[in-house]
C-alpha cells in the first residue's frame, strides 16, 4: 500500500529541528492556552506530517468477497499528521520498547503528537500494531526530552528491537539503516510483511536528514489470553469459509 503524497515538502519537514541545549523535561499533559512555539524556535519534532490515506470500511465480507479482494485491501492505512501537533491529547502507554544492543528500554506510547512524543516514541495511528502484517512505525527523539533514539546510528543488522505489549512480546530484527531526506516517505509504507520502523533526526543536533532503521518480525510470543483468542478466531474464519 502506497500512501498519498500530496505534501512531499512537508512529509517530514517537522521531523526534529533539533535543539543542542533543549530542556530534557515536558509536562505529560499540555494546556489549550499553551502558545505555540514560534516559527523561529529550534525543536525537535520527529512526525512526518502527511496527509495518509482515508480508512475505508468494508463492512462485513463474505467468503467470496473475500476471495475477490486484494490483500493490500487489508493492510494498514497509516493516519493523517495531526493537525495540531500540540494538542491536549490523553498521554496513553501501549508497552515497552528494548533494544539491548544500545541499552535501550522505554515506555513506547500510541500516537505522534509532540505532547505524546515528547514522553517517549510514539506510535503511528492506523499503522501495523507490533507483531501484526505491515509495517509497525515509531518516531522518536534523538538529542531531546529522554531522547530514546540517540544512539540509532550504533544499530547493526541483527540486532534485535523487542516490543512487550500486554498481548505478548514481538521481537524484529534489524535488516537495515537507511540515511534519508525529509521528502523520503516511502518509509512508512504498508506492505504484506511484518516489519518496524524507526525515525529519528540525524545526524544529531540537525534536521538536514533521517535515520531509518528497518527491522523485520522473527519471534512472537503470545500471552495466553491473546493466543487463546487468535484460535477462537482461526476456527470461525474456517467455519465461515466452510
Amino acid at each position: 500500500m502506497k500512501v498519498r503524497r500530496p505534501h512531499l515538502a512537508l512529509l517530514l519537514a517537522s521531523l526534529c529541528l533539533t535543539a543542542c541545549n533543549a530542556s530534557t523535561s515536558q509536562p505529560t499533559r499540555r494546556s489549550s492556552t499553551t502558545s505555540h512555539p514560534r516559527s523561529d524556535t529550534t525543536i525537535d519534532s520527529p512526525v512526518p506530517t502527511f496527509a495518509g490515506t482515508t480508512k475505508t470500511d468494508t463492512g462485513t465480507l463474505r467468503p467470496s468477497a473475500l476471495a475477490r479482494a486484494s490483500f493490500a485491501d487489508f493492510l494498514p492505512h497509516p493516519d493523517h499528521s495531526p493537525e495540531d501537533p500540540y494538542a491536549n491529547v490523553p498521554v496513553v502507554k501501549m508497552g515497552t520498547i528494548r533494544i539491548p544492543a544500545i541499552g535501550l528500554v522505554h515506555p513506547i506510547y500510541e500516537g505522534v503528537w509532540l505532547t505524546t512524543i515528547d514522553n517517549g516514541p510514539g506510535h503511528w495511528p492506523g499503522s501495523a500494531w507490533p507483531g501484526a502484517v505491515g509495517n509497525a512505525v515509531f518516531p522518536g527523539h534523538r538529542v531531546t526530552h529522554s531522547h530514546p533514539f540517540i544512539d540509532l546510528d550504533r544499530l547493526r543488522p541483527g540486532d534485535e528491537i523487542i516490543f512487550d505489549m500486554a498481548n505478548g512480546t514481538f521481537t524484529y530484527r534489524v535488516r537495515e539503516t537507511r540515511i534519508v531526506t525529509p521528502e523520503d516517505i516511502w518509509v512508512v509504507d504498508q506492505h504484506a510483511n511484518t516489519e518496524v520502523t524507526l525515525i529519528a533526526c540525524h545526524p544529531k543536533h540537525s534536521a538536514q536528514q533521517r535515520i531509518v532503521i528497518k527491522g523485520d518480525l522473527v519471534s512472537s510470543k503470545l500471552t495466553a489470553a491473546a493466543s487463546n483468542a487468535a484460535r477462537g478466531l482461526a476456527e470461525q474464519l474456517l467455519q465461515t469459509s466452510a
